[in-house]
């Protein structure tokens, strides 16, 4: 599937998981229906449906809080927007060693598929996602890799000599603010995926194989 064009590779795994039985709860707490969504997050929906081929389950669990909801997809967004010299592909590595470090198996799945597309490279976006260390990346997405997993294991441990290795190695001093901000972003979503206990969509696994 890989090369296939987004919504056409959604559409070819909606088609392959069709048959599968539906896992019975997504979420441990309520899930509102489409019909009573506030319109802003029914046309999220929507898109989401239009581009992906299906709506995220964590869109459907978060909508359990629609301000919180909203809050949190903002300051997603804002956070994956890529810069000269923090790819979107370097963005969802962070999301995925993080994840891995806090074991968050909603956001393993469904940024591993992201990390797959934004590489177009499965094999190395697996690796990445599953060992980083045996990936074979280079000086600068290693020194990415160390920072956000001390954030995530020990943040009292870091220091501005963080700072300063990632801004040696090429980003600016916003960049590695987004470094930081990003794995922020992911202990917490990791936290509240596993709290309220989050399934990802059976779709993620197949996409971009």
């Amino acid at each position: 599937m890989q090369g296939l064009p987004y919504a056409a590779n959604a559409a070819i795994v909606s088609d392959t998981v069709s048959g599968m039985h539906d896992d019975p709860d997504i979420s441990w707490y309520p899930i509102p229906d489409d019909e009573d969504l506030p319109d802003d997050l029914g046309k999220l929906f929507g898109k989401a449906r239009q581009n992906l081929g299906f709506v995220p389950n964590v869109f459907r669990a978060f909508a359990y809080r629609p301000d919180r909801m909203r809050a949190w997809f903002s300051h997603f967004k804002q956070l994956h927007v890529p810069t000269a010299n923090l790819s979107a592909a370097d963005r969802e590595m962070i999301a995925v060693v993080v994840s891995m470090a806090n074991g968050c198996l909603y956001c393993l799945v469904a940024h591993g598929q992201a990390l797959r597309e934004a590489l177009a490279d499965p094999v190395l976006a697996d690796r990445i996602t599953l060992d980083w260390r045996r990936a074979g990346l280079d000086e600068r997405r290693t020194a990415i890799c160390e920072y956000v997993e001390t954030i995530t294991k020990s943040p009292v441990s870091t220091s501005r000599d963080d700072i300063d290795r990632l801004m040696a190695l090429g980003l600016t001093q916003e960049e590695v603010w987004d470094v930081a901000e990003i794995a922020a972003m992911y202990n917490f979503t990791n936290r509240l995926a596993m709290a309220t206990g989050q399934i990802p969509n059976r779709e993620y696994h197949a996409l971009n194989r």
